[in-house]
């Protein structure tokens, strides 16, 4: 099924509510650093932390197929977007997991303020049985784990995120200085009638304007 190796895949969730060049350039630089065969996208129909997004999600995720076209590693996954229950993590993982290969490295990544939440999120403790977690952490992140992570981290953590072996299990910080990009501030710029151009890929800001996304309501 997979050839002469183990294949070595990364997954990105997010709303992507629009997706933008800071998760485009994480998702990239983690992919070339960690030399791996594809990082797929995963737009998240339901999120059950966040509200409900103002672009539908069949468009979030046109936004994304566009945003990674031509780009060969990057990938994009609908698989909860095809569910009807709210879109659960572990769930996802559960799901890749039975189209690979037993040897197959499953990379989760998750920014810093996602891993701290990581008590809250459902079953969360089972997510290490199927990927390693990759999170990506800022240099000037001086905050500390919550208790609840730090025997996980004391018993799992590896210093070394190219050192992770087998196929989950593990837990390895990749410093990142992320763009200072985010969708609520496009979202603000689109709504006040002002320019996104260069926070987005143009094939993504071409679609919202095409199908009149984020605009303010009219009076």
């Amino acid at each position: 099924m997979n050839g002469l190796g183990a294949r070595r895949i990364g997954l990105l969730g997010g709303t992507f509510n629009p997706v933008h060049i800071g998760h485009l350039r994480a998702a990239l630089e983690v992919a070339e650093f960690m030399a791996l065969d594809e990082l797929r996208l995963i737009p998240s129909a339901r999120p059950p932390h966040r509200d409900t997004p103002q672009a539908t999600a069949e468009q979030r995720l046109a936004m994304v197929e566009l945003a990674v076209a031509g780009e060969t590693r990057l990938k994009v996954d609908d698989r909860e977007l095809k569910r009807d229950k709210p879109s659960y993590t572990v769930d996802t993982l559960e799901s890749v997991r039975t189209e690979l290969a037993p040897s197959d490295q499953l990379f989760l990544l998750l920014g810093w303020d996602a891993f701290c939440s990581l008590p809250s999120w459902h079953r969360w403790e089972e997510l290490l049985l199927h990927s390693h977690l990759l999170v990506l952490q800022r240099p000037d992140a001086d905050s500390e784990a919550p208790e609840a992570l730090r025997d996980l981290l004391a018993a799992r953590s590896v210093s070394d995120p190219l050192s992770l072996e087998g196929a989950g299990g593990q837990i390895s910080f990749i410093w990142q200085t992320p763009l200072a990009i985010s969708a609520t501030q496009i979202r603000h710029l689109l709504a006040t009638g002002r320019s996104a151009r260069f926070l987005l890929p143009d094939a993504v800001l071409a679609y919202i304007q095409a199908h009149d996304l984020y605009r303010a309501p009219h009076a």
